[in-house]
């Protein structure tokens, strides 16, 4: 089953590198991996997505609650939570499809960022399946020269936070 981890790291030098060390020394493989600043300057939100049962999980949860650089940790698979993901992705697409893609962009809130001509540039926000979605209903013409996710980035609905399990 697919896991997203919430975790809060010290925003230390080297920090990021023992939990990635870690998933590799016990052969986790991470599927996805996303860090970024909180409102605390000390403190990064790390968001994982790894794959595994429920005795993996717990596994993976105690040996990261071991790294003293690790503040708080929370699987947010089972609650109730909010994920978006973002996609840039490069399209060729030949004039005769130009309509077609505008179509899709407009019924999935696609941004175009540059719309040069036979080359679109996009930026796609939401749930991954969202962009599995358009990537799919792209015209079989038009091909995908790069594509570049974040993974999802996740928080609990509600009044609860990863801070608070914290005592941040």
């Amino acid at each position: 089953m697919r896991h997203i981890l919430s975790i809060l790291l010290q925003n230390e030098s080297g920090a990021l590198a023992r939990v990635a060390s870690m998933f590799a020394s016990r052969g986790f493989n991470i599927e996805s991996l996303s860090v970024a600043p909180t409102t605390n300057e000390a403190v990064s939100r790390l968001t994982l997505v790894v794959m595994g049962d429920e005795a993996m999980i717990a596994q993976v949860s105690k040996q990261l609650g071991k790294l003293i650089d690790v503040v708080a940790i929370a699987d947010r698979t089972a609650v109730d939570h909010i994920a978006r993901e973002l996609a840039i992705i490069k399209l060729r697409i030949p004039a005769h499809a130009i309509d077609s893609v505008t179509r899709l962009t407009s019924r999935y809130g696609v941004e175009v960022l540059d719309g040069s001509p036979e080359h679109y540039t996009l930026q796609l926000t939401g749930e991954g399946r969202d962009v599995d979605d358009f990537l799919v209903a792209l015209p079989e013409e038009v091909r995908v020269l790069t594509i570049a996710r974040s993974g999802p980035v996740v928080v609990a609905r509600g009044m609860e936070s990863l801070e608070d399990l914290a005592g941040a």
